[in-house]
């Protein structure tokens, strides 16, 4: 029986995971730069110890509500390629291990929505989680993109 461990994060009142093997840092929401002709998604970029980082929101990606940032609103590094890149949450507090068993695939009547970043739902006790791979919320040519940023 194969167990992994997720970090988990909130957008709005739903929680989400992802692989903590995909993580590599949470921080503190930091001041983005606006970059001009970018995307809605992506807030700009953060100066992170020398390392500059798009940051996207990921409501905006997810075209869920949006909420007000606050003091608990975070950021999740990633690294994609060579780059990394930094995901607006708004809370980010903790890790769960979740069972190979506890893990189901995602419905098939969200079979009209795009759901190639969907990798499962988490079941624990009574909570459902949202399991996400961070790196396939991009189409192929945003990952390019996203590769060729001069920065």
């Amino acid at each position: 029986m194969s167990e992994k461990q997720y970090v988990i994060f909130k957008l709005g009142s739903e929680e989400y995971g992802v692989d903590i093997m995909t993580v590599r840092e949470i921080t503190e929401l930091k001041e983005t730069t606006k970059i001009p002709d970018t995307p809605n998604f992506i807030e700009g970029v953060i100066n992170l110890r020398g390392s500059v980082v798009p940051v996207i929101n990921l409501k905006k990606r997810f075209t869920l509500e949006e909420t007000t940032i606050n003091k608990n609103s975070r950021i999740i590094i990633v690294t994609i390629g060579e780059k990394q890149i930094g995901f607006i949450v708004d809370d980010a507090s903790q890790v769960m291990t979740l069972k190979e068993e506890d893990i189901e695939n995602p419905p098939e009547i969200i079979a009209g929505v795009d759901r190639r970043y969907i990798v499962g739902i988490g079941k624990r006790e009574e909570k459902i989680i949202i399991l996400l791979d961070l790196i396939a919320v991009f189409s192929e040519d945003e990952k390019r993109k996203i590769e060729n940023m001069k920065m």
